[in-house]
């Protein structure tokens, strides 16, 4: 799983990076940011849903609930 996820992010990555080169060349500098925004955003709700099942697999583990 962990290097799916790396490939994920690292994909998503390189698509927001040749988004935002073919928008800021077309003068579209707003539009850019907003799919700079985007892409963060869906890498940190990509990594926060790792997060949780890291606490889910600590808290079974301990037998917290």
């Amino acid at each position: 799983m962990g290097v799916e996820l790396l490939f994920k992010i690292a994909g998503i990555g390189l698509l927001t990076f040749v988004l935002n080169m073919i928008l800021k060349k077309s003068d579209k500098d707003e539009i850019a940011t907003f799919v700079t925004l985007g892409g963060i955003i869906l890498v940190l709700v990509m990594i926060l849903d790792m997060v949780g099942g890291l606490f889910d697999t600590l808290r079974s583990l301990l037998n917290l609930y």
